[in-house]
């Protein structure tokens, strides 16, 4: 039996989030355990005038690959993956797991290897997006992993995750539309600003340089759901230390109470209760990895507990995330890395941020009643 919720998520992403249009080539990517929502996806294409190209990769290949393969294997550039990223005119790619810990046990050296590789691909992709050749969305299937990393059950977490994406409404296009628009006056008023400080009662305190940059509103149109508003710091404007309140999840692997130092852009020291090998290993991937590639402030209050994934842990209302290397160029940012990590800091229990001074948040609330506020999301 078809479910609704994924007819009505298909066509947000379609005909909202990537506007597709007659005659565009939409690449879908989604692991087996996602076939219902690709198939949705493909019909609403279909329905589009869009061409379908659906890609259903299993799990275990890049287990494969990780564990068996040679360095050389490692290190590939299949020519076919980059002509399709240059030759696409969307992406749309659901995320789901059968085991999001599967490659726990994998040597940070291999997974450093895979991800140099991985770094024209990801500078073709983003290159492409800025210069408005490329229309892209990520989504997350429901399914039993994710679940259990949240500590639900499916149909909880289910509902958790149309509830996200306002699915739950009758029309959830026009709720972003309204969602679009208080989270416009953030970026407007940030737009004019040269510096941004975060402060914790838990020992952050970090001023990140952003005059010449600018934010942008993500509003349901690259990741669903959404909520937040970024931006790519300036890269050597970055100093002071942020104490990460959630785990944070890269590449399969966990690492907690995280503790990153900047000094003039650079993380000069990183620590972590768990997983601190993995997470310096890769921040030295390569010259880029201990920068940071993305500032931003989560405005989704429909999201308000961390359930291990960062597509919704950083929308979380109430947040901060900052990401260590590769910067989105539409932003202005200039960082390039194979890595592009977001590690989510809470707000709401006294946290602050102050734009060139001026207290703009507490506790994880925007001072300006316009600006998104927990019952902006309906």
């Amino acid at each position: 039996m078809r479910d609704p919720r994924l007819e009505k998520l298909a066509d947000v992403l379609v005909n909202y989030s990537t506007a597709v249009r007659p005659g565009d080539l939409v690449r879908i990517n989604a692991p087996p355990v996602a076939r219902p929502m690709a198939v949705e996806v493909c019909r609403a294409v279909v329905a589009a005038g869009g061409h379908p190209r659906v890609v259903i990769v299993p799990d275990e290949v890049e287990e494969i690959l990780l564990g068996a393969g040679s360095e050389d294997q490692l290190r590939y550039l299949d020519p076919v993956k980059q002509y399709e990223i240059e030759t696409i005119d969307v992406s749309i790619g659901v995320w789901a797991d059968d085991n999001t810990r599967s490659l726990s046990r994998v040597d940070p050296a291999r997974q450093s290897l895979v991800s140099q590789a991985n770094k024209r691909y990801l500078k073709t992709f983003l290159d492409r997006f800025a210069a408005g050749k490329l229309r892209w969305v990520g989504t997350q299937f429901p399914c039993h992993a994710a679940a259990q990393d949240a500590d639900r059950s499916l149909a909880e977490y289910e509902d958790f995750v149309f509830r996200a994406g306002m699915l739950h409404l009758d029309d959830p296009a026009a709720a972003w539309r309204q969602v679009s628009e208080r989270q416009q006056r953030v970026a407007d008023f940030l737009n004019a600003r040269k510096e941004i400080r975060f402060t914790t009662p838990e020992g952050t305190d970090l001023t990140v340089g952003v005059q010449g940059r600018r934010w942008i509103n993500c509003d349901g149109r690259e990741n669903f759901p959404d909520g937040e508003v970024f931006t790519g710091p300036i890269e050597t404007a970055t100093q002071g230390v942020v104490c990460y309140s959630f785990p944070a999840v890269h590449g399969g692997r966990e690492c907690d109470g995280i503790r990153l130092e900047f000094r003039d852009g650079r993380v000069v020291d990183a620590s972590a209760r768990k997983g601190e090998e993995f997470l310096i290993a890769m921040l030295d991937q390569d010259a880029g990895g201990r920068t940071l590639g993305e500032i931003a402030i989560g405005t989704n209050y429909s999201i308000q507990e961390y359930t291990k994934n960062t597509l919704f842990d950083e929308k979380i209302g109430g947040t901060f995330h900052a990401a260590v290397g590769a910067a989105y160029p539409e932003t202005g940012g200039t960082n390039e890395s194979g890595l592009h990590w977001d590690m989510v800091c809470d707000l709401r229990t006294g946290g602050q941020i102050f734009a060139d001074g001026e207290l703009i948040s507490a506790s994880g609330r925007f001072v300006d009643p316009a600006w998104p506020q927990p019952d902006s999301h309906a």
